[in-house]
């Protein structure tokens, strides 16, 4: 399956390919074979990083799961203004990752914030406060909690489907980060966490907390 953000991206570089692959065909023109060559790698790229996969989620509301995929590169105890003593966890996507977010479970969107920053290297720690990203305050049955989205040293647009008063089911798309990025998520520390540092995790299916 197909993520929506990328199926017009790649209907363009499909019919591209084929346009020069038909013309340097027909007239001779030697030089679209390099063109139809880097026309159909960047197809195919986007073929890969564009994928949204069925994702089987864990069912109950007593446990959290990774709201993408990618590797955890940081696991911390934070006292966020809104959550409280809470939990930092840190997933890191690379280009070749699988960039749907989704929603660590079934939880009532309270508001989203968008907030314009810098593009340093996403496992860089400072990323997580400094760049541009949207910050999504959610409640669950457990108390608030939030899910970060950050842009990256070359992604340049972040999409978030989350809306203030909406609410959304555990698993659910909750948006969609352009070329590399990362995922903060903080939740209340009555979670136990389940995840380390350099852990690689699928989102929607690795659970990252639960309660004890």
């Amino acid at each position: 399956m197909i993520a929506k953000e990328g199926r017009k991206i790649i209907l363009i570089l499909f019919f591209l390919t084929i346009f020069f692959r038909l013309v340097g065909n027909i007239n001779g023109f030697e030089w679209l074979s390099f063109v139809y060559l880097i026309s159909g790698l960047f197809f195919l790229f986007s073929l890969i990083f564009f994928r949204d996969p069925k994702r089987n989620i864990p069912a109950g509301d007593n446990s959290l799961v990774s709201p993408a995929d990618g590797k955890i590169i940081n696991v911390e105890q934070v006292n966020d203004p809104d959550v409280g003593k809470g939990i930092l966890v840190s997933v890191f996507l690379n280009i070749f990752n699988v960039h749907v977010n989704r929603v660590p479970v079934t939880v009532l969107i309270k508001k989203t914030d968008y907030k314009q920053g810098k593009f340093l290297a996403a496992f860089n720690h400072k990323a997580s406060d400094e760049n541009e990203q949207t910050i999504i305050l959610m409640e669950s049955s457990k108390g608030l909690m939030k899910v970060k989205q950050v842009a990256g040293l070359i992604a340049r647009r972040i999409h978030c489907y989350a809306q203030a008063g909406k609410t959304l089911l555990k698993g659910d798309r909750l948006g969609f980060i352009m070329f590399g990025s990362r995922t903060d998520i903080i939740f209340p520390s009555v979670y136990q966490v389940q995840v380390h540092k350099g852990q690689k995790v699928t989102g929607g299916e690795t659970i990252i907390a639960k309660l004890d």
